[in-house]
């Protein structure tokens, strides 16, 4: 099975893919193209996917590099390999051959490019570092390398839909604290619970940054299990663990 990324029109002439679940060297409830580290699949294939996702991106695999996620709204600027990863959810460079990644199994990647300065940005980006303003401040870093908002093309890859994503009254009054705005994001469920809508609001978050014309892939991590590792999916299914999927872009 060979390597099946999904490439977006808003990033053409900059190579990029929020790379499936296929193609890969994993088994069992990893099957195949797990990429994550800190999984606990077995660490040697997980380097063998994430070498074959090197090699799709035309990089040594210690130049495909990546954050220790955490949530947050930290980003950081990339000028090579990261043989000790940061704390932060979003990436950016203006380096050639630096291939910026995230990972995610529900959570929003988010892939940036400003064709014109030369800057590229990944950000992993779920409810919680959104809300953090991790989007907005992956654009401000941009910008500090002389990108411009206006010219930036934002692309959310596979994510959770509201449809998939089940949530209680103690989510949406804690959401709703600062803005009862937010309110519009949220969908009725069964008895108490409702269904949130994270793409819709990672690509308000990006207009919000300056972004003319946002996209989101319209994949659904959890409803395709076949292409999708999902968080949420495995958590339903009680398996003991789940694989992650990359997302990757680089300026060549």
């Amino acid at each position: 099975m060979t390597l099946a990324p999904i490439t977006h029109p808003d990033l053409d002439g900059v190579r990029h893919g929020f790379f499936t679940r296929q193609g890969g060297a994993s088994s069992g409830i990893y099957a195949t193209l797990n990429c994550g580290r800190g999984s606990a699949d077995q660490s040697e294939i997980v380097a063998i996917n994430r070498g074959r996702v090197a090699a799709h991106m035309g990089v040594d695999p210690d130049w495909l590099v990546g954050a220790y996620q955490v949530h947050s709204a930290d980003v950081v600027h990339v000028t090579g390999p990261l043989p000790d990863p940061p704390r932060a959810d979003g990436l950016v460079t203006a380096t050639r051959g630096v291939a910026l990644s995230v990972l995610t199994a529900d959570c929003q990647p988010v892939l940036f490019a400003d064709r014109e300065a030369g800057v590229i940005g990944a950000t992993h980006a779920g409810w919680k570092g959104a809300l953090s303003g991790v989007l907005t401040r992956t654009v401000e870093a941009m910008e500090a390398l002389g990108a411009r908002p206006g010219r930036i093309a934002a692309v959310i890859g596979p994510t959770i839909s509201q449809r998939a994503y089940e949530v209680g009254p103690e989510f949406m009054e804690d959401f709703l604290a600062e803005d009862p705005d937010r309110a519009r994001y949220f969908a009725q469920g069964e008895g108490d619970r409702y269904q949130f809508d994270l793409p819709r609001y990672g690509l308000d978050r990006l207009r919000d940054a300056g972004i003319i014309d946002p996209a989101w892939t319209r994949h659904c991590t959890y409803a395709d299990a076949d292409r999708f590792f999902s968080y949420r999916r495995a958590t339903h299914a009680q398996n003991a663990d789940y694989g992650r999927q990359i997302s990757a872009i680089v300026l060549d």
